[in-house]
């Protein structure tokens, strides 16, 4: 019986190791880009996975942010699309 839970032992701690070396932090990535992408606010100079930088206009309500590339030239993103924010605005004080 004990040879048995032997052979585990070491499935185990591989499986520990993988946990805490690859998934725990990858998760932990996950939920501070959505941190970062629920937090956008128009103004917001951001970075696109396409490699564009450009300036928030307007956050709709359907996942899309509106960024303005050059005067004149917006486009829409989703907003999971967003790898970083650049400049973050201050929120207006009242």
């Amino acid at each position: 019986m004990e040879g048995g839970i032997a052979q585990f032992v070491p499935l185990i701690l591989i499986f520990a190791i993988m946990y805490f070396l690859l998934i725990r932090p990858q998760q932990k990535k996950l939920k501070e880009h959505q941190t970062m992408v629920a937090a956008l606010r128009r103004g917001d100079q951001v970075v696109t996975q396409g490699g564009l930088i450009g300036k928030v206009t307007k956050v709709k309500d359907d996942n899309e942010v509106e960024v303005e590339l050059a005067e004149g030239v917006k486009v829409r993103v989703v907003q999971s699309t967003i790898a970083n924010v650049i400049n973050k605005t201050e929120p207006a004080s009242e």
